[in-house]
């Protein structure tokens, strides 16, 4: 059974807290900033869970 999408929270080299977004086959498809502390992330991934599925897609040229 292939492993579900998660959202991997961690902190980088420079002691920021940063999120991935990574599918099922284990490829990172969405990456965040930085944020200065952990609640901001979670904030930042609420964020994407919330606005992602009514964003349009928009081609630039």
């Amino acid at each position: 059974m292939p492993a579900s999408p998660k959202f991997e929270l961690y902190v980088d080299k420079a002691g920021k807290f940063r999120w991935r977004l990574v599918a099922t086959n284990g490829e990172i498809i969405a990456v965040g900033e930085s944020y200065d502390t952990k609640d901001a992330a979670k904030n930042g991934i609420a964020s994407v869970k919330a606005n992602a599925a009514k964003a349009e897609v928009v081609e630039l040229k």
